[in-house]
């Protein structure tokens, strides 16, 4: 089955939107600390990615001792791009909606494809 048939609310924490959008303090911080940072082209591609997510969404990540529920989507053209600290950047082709289990709140990740086990 593919979309989210659920109650669903944006995570309130600007902080984790933030981090995903170029050009913010959230991504700078990530690129000092962890040397990359996987961010969307602009807040209309995220916004864009978590309609398309929502609507036709395939779940990916079924663990019952996660916390989150994940469902994923690839994009025909990319959405995002992880940039290092060196400037050098790599397109992005897949979105990625994380919901917390126990209050339905989500976010948004550009991703290189779905999250696996060992991750």
């Amino acid at each position: 089955m593919s979309g989210i048939d659920r109650e669903l609310i944006p995570d309130p924490r600007q902080s984790l939107t933030d981090r995903h959008l170029p050009d913010t303090p959230q991504v700078q911080r990530l690129l000092r600390k962890e040397g990359k940072a996987h961010v969307f082209n602009d807040k209309a591609t995220m916004d864009a990615v978590t309609q398309a997510l929502l609507q036709s969404g395939e779940r990916t990540e079924v663990d019952e001792d996660d916390d989150y529920d994940r469902y994923g989507l690839y994009f025909p053209s990319p959405i995002g791009y992880i940039i290092k600290a060196d400037g050098s950047r790599k397109p992005l082709y897949y979105g990625e909606i994380k919901i917390v289990k126990a209050t339905g709140e989500y976010h948004v990740i550009p991703r290189t494809g779905p999250r696996r086990q060992s991750e």
